[in-house]
């Protein structure tokens, strides 16, 4: 019997496997196990995922999620390599950018192990941000490349790899969209916080929610976007922390401002979907609008996911309010693009990624 071991570490990863193993079960004769490595590990951010998506119990918990970014890398490969040397996989497949992505894909290649890359050849070419050395890194150390879209594959060709390494699998982030679509329409988020017309906002990358001066900048945008809309603003620890140490707490504070904890993947899906727009600087949240067809506004200077731009509803901005008013009046408008789904995001991607896979090990 071929095995083989996903890896996974954040909430990102996991909304990208949900359906794997459904995919798998068409294939008795491969043991497909789940390792998470704890790098993200708590109720609101991970935990909550695994109930509402049916994410069985991992195999394997490494439980490791303190400390410095480079302390939790050693230690989950130290972990990890203790896992693999007892349990020798066939394959060990690795979705996106995070820190336990690479470092597993890195302890799999240095024991001769195949690796194959969930969400390879994505680049925003831009080095500040951890999750682009870790996207090149993993691609270094790849064997089987599973693209999501046609910018991943001219990336990872112009970096020199074989075409017949490259599986055009789609995008199994919206494969769990779209499996779990009759949950989402049903959920009473938007009851409870009493919503009608209203944005949804994500932030919280470090050059936005670590900046005192961007910070200020981004409570004061939502101030005055507020004076139009509600504003739905789920609220990530980091960033949490961010405005009582920059004491922006009370400038947030009006009855259109809806601050929340971390939502659940259903109810935050939800709530994209019947937003008259998304302001993020997620990845992840750039691909969802795109599919179901919100606009997104982008604060980033750049994305890795172009075709949520060149074929989606996504634009990147400046973080600054005459930008960002500007987009929001074409919305209002109707002059704002409108968008279209990209290839191969058509909940079968999944399907696509484990037959790939399996053929690999087999072959």
């Amino acid at each position: 019997m071929k095995r083989i071991l996903t890896c996974v570490g954040t909430r990102p990863n996991l909304i990208k496997i949900t359906q794997l193993d459904k995919w798998f079960a068409a294939y008795p004769h491969i043991q497909h196990s789940l390792l998470h490595t704890g790098q993200h590990y708590d109720d609101k951010m991970n935990d909550v995922f695994f109930r509402e998506l049916g994410i069985r119990k991992p195999d394997v918990f490494l439980n490791i999620n303190q400390g410095t970014q480079v302390n939790v890398i050693s230690a989950i490969m130290n972990e990890f390599e203790k896992h693999i040397l007892a349990n020798r996989p066939d394959l060990v497949m690795v979705p996106g950018d995070v820190n336990s992505s690479f470092a597993c894909a890195f302890v799999a290649q240095r024991h001769g192990i195949p690796v194959a890359h969930i969400e390879s050849g994505l680049r925003s070419f831009d080095m500040t941000m951890p999750e682009e050395a870790n996207r090149i890194l993993v691609d270094a150390l790849t064997d089987l490349f599973f693209i999501t879209e046609e910018s991943g594959r001219v990336n990872l060709l112009n970096e020199g790899k074989s075409e017949n390494k490259l599986v055009f699998t789609g995008n199994t982030m919206i494969d769990s969209l779209v499996a779990f679509l009759p949950v989402i329409e049903n959920a009473e988020i938007r009851n409870k916080l009493n919503l009608k017309d209203y944005y949804l906002l994500t932030f919280h990358r470090p050059v936005n929610v670590d900046d005192a001066s961007n910070l200020t900048k981004l409570a004061e945008i939502i101030c005055e976007i507020s004076q139009t809309k509600q504003v739905v603003f789920p609220v990530h620890p980091r960033t949490r922390n961010r405005l009582k140490e920059f004491g922006l707490n009370e400038k947030l504070q009006s009855p259109n401002i809806i601050l929340t904890e971390p939502i659940g993947y259903i109810d935050f899906i939800h709530l994209v979907k019947y937003a008259s727009a998304v302001i993020t600087d997620s990845g992840g949240v750039q691909e969802e609008t795109t599919y179901m067809g919100v606009p997104c506004i982008t604060i980033r200077p750049n994305t890795e996911r172009p075709v949520t731009i060149t074929e989606g509803t996504n634009t990147l901005a400046k973080l600054e309010l005459p930008v960002i008013f500007e987009l929001l009046q074409q919305m209002q408008n109707g002059t704002y693009k409108k968008g279209a789904v990209p290839k191969y995001w058509d909940g079968m991607a999944s399907k696509r990624l484990v037959d790939a896979a399996v053929q690999f090990v087999t072959s």
